[in-house]
């Protein structure tokens, strides 16, 4: 099975899936572990995928989705973002209307004190 059809597979078979470097209980990048951070906080169960230890997946989620930086966050099958798009929508409410559109569980309670702790 080429890389594209495991990437395929996986973000069609889980809800929610983070394509990071690391592991959701250990990282390898800030940035990942900034949206594994959030998705943990707010109590969303997800899969984690470790690009760093498979080559062709690094590679082929970035052609999967045509976009060019790790990591990659899919819900219900579609690419929601990278980090920045992950924060901007974390902090704005967007991602909680993207999981409850989409049927996802996920801490309301949390999701606001995170809102809170970065209001200026």
């Amino acid at each position: 099975m080429s890389a594209l059809d495991r990437i395929r597979e996986t973000v069609t078979s889980h809800d929610v899936v983070l394509y990071m470097k690391g592991t959701k209980m250990m990282p390898q990048c800030g940035f990942s572990s900034r949206i594994a951070g959030v998705l943990n906080y707010m109590g969303i169960d997800y899969t984690d995928v470790d690009v760093l230890a498979d080559a062709d997946i690094r590679q082929g989620i970035k052609d999967f989705s045509n976009w060019p930086t790790i990591p990659q966050l899919y819900v219900k099958g579609e690419f929601v973002g990278g980090c920045d798009i992950i924060t901007e929508m974390t902090l704005s409410g967007e991602l909680d209307q993207l999981l409850e559109k989409n049927g996802v569980a996920f801490s309301r309670d949390a999701a606001d004190k995170i809102r809170e702790a970065n209001a200026s």
